[in-house]
């Protein structure tokens, strides 16, 4: 059984963190060999100071983007799990696949943005894209290399973010506070407040259409607030596949490094007496209109994933900042989607540039 050489882009935010406590719990199976962070110098000494045998780099330099390239790069490395927030770990994850290495995928920004490109690319390559957001890595235990064409939905779950049974009248006064405080997980701040619109979900739904190869009307989503189901599988002969475990990243990781074997660990399992009952609903889709959105966005393809995405961003900012309120988030990002020029098969600089004007567009219409 081989040990996995992992690197790991964005060391020290929260998926970086679970990385490293996979990489301490099973040191037999995986070994970090590079590490990455983006200003967080602190952090980063803390990370090499456990695995003092890799590479370490800061990218908030002139160069950053450079340096992170090299790391991607590395001969020694076997995997890389793309952990940076945002759109920055896109040209490090085509660097990794042109190098020939396996990525693993936790910023889902990067196949919303390019998601064509990334599993083109890989495909020439002969090299995997495996999913660590616990809703994707839990579709690809479910797939377990059966055809896409037996597919009849992804079902992705959702716990439903803290305003699951607010009502729709009340969303105006959404303080930035109340909309960081995610009912199940813990997370950071721009991924916690698209938890909230289910922003989040709708990027899912776009990244498993690339992921997975089936078309947006495949990709459905339903509430569980349990967060215990953490992705299921319809089959075109009305099976159903569903994945389970405890809400911890740790458990995508390890099964995202250690694939296609699984391995032992010291993860808690599940007590189903304890459990009791696990709940699901309909999302209410027009009080969060998101989903609809990146149906859209995702049908339509082109630069509309990237045009949602950046327009996203930019609201999630204002918002944090008290210059926008809760529901004009949707609102920003449906104008930008509105008026930003559509490109039906952009190249990556007609991406990038998608990218560039739905940002102005978000800012613009923010004032």
């Amino acid at each position: 059984m081989k040990r996995k050489r992992v690197v790991v882009l964005g060391a020290t935010g929260s998926i970086g963190q679970s990385a490293r406590k996979v990489a301490r719990d099973i040191p037999d199976r995986m070994e970090i060999v590079g590490l990455s962070a983006h200003s967080n110098a602190e952090g980063l000494r803390e990370a090499q100071a456990e695995f003092p045998k890799a590479k370490a780099v800061l990218s908030s330099g002139p160069d950053g983007e450079e340096r992170l390239i090299e790391l991607a790069q590395m001969p020694e490395a076997d995997i890389v799990l793309i952990a940076i927030v945002g759109t920055g770990g896109l040209r490090p994850a085509l660097a990794a696949i042109e190098a020939g290495k396996d990525i693993a995928v936790a910023s889902k920004e990067i196949l919303v943005l390019a998601g064509e490109a990334v599993m083109t690319a890989a495909a020439r390559k002969g090299v995997n894209v495996l999913p660590v957001d616990s809703e994707h890595n839990a579709i690809f235990q479910c797939l377990d290399g059966r055809a896409a064409d037996s597919v009849r939905r992804l079902i992705l779950t959702c716990s439903g973010g803290p305003f699951r049974q607010t009502p729709a009248s009340e969303l105006d006064s959404v303080t930035p506070e109340r909309a960081l405080k995610h009912p199940t997980w813990s997370m950071g701040r721009k991924i916690s407040i698209d938890s909230a619109t289910l922003f989040n979900k709708g990027l899912e739904m776009i990244e498993a259409r690339w992921l997975f190869g089936v078309p947006m009307d495949k990709v459905d989503v339903i509430v569980h607030p349990q967060s215990i189901v953490h992705s299921m599988v319809e089959f075109n002969d009305s099976s159903v596949l569903a994945q389970l475990s405890h809400s911890d990243m740790c458990f995508p990781i390890q099964y995202a490094v250690t694939w296609p074997e699984r391995v032992a660990n010291s993860l808690r399992p599940l007590d189903f007496a304890q459990l009791a009952k696990l709940d699901f609903e309909a999302p209410r889709r027009e009080v969060f209109p998101a989903l609809d959105l990146a149906h859209r966005a995702g049908s339509e393809g082109g630069t509309l994933p990237a045009v949602l995405n950046a327009a996203n961003e930019v609201a999630v900012d204002a918002f944090l900042n008290r210059r926008l309120a809760f529901p004009a988030i949707w609102q920003t990002v449906e104008q930008a989607m509105n008026e930003v020029p559509f490109v039906a098969h952009p190249s990556l600089d007609e991406l990038l540039e998608a990218d560039r004007l739905a940002r102005a567009a978000a800012a613009a219409a923010i004032g």
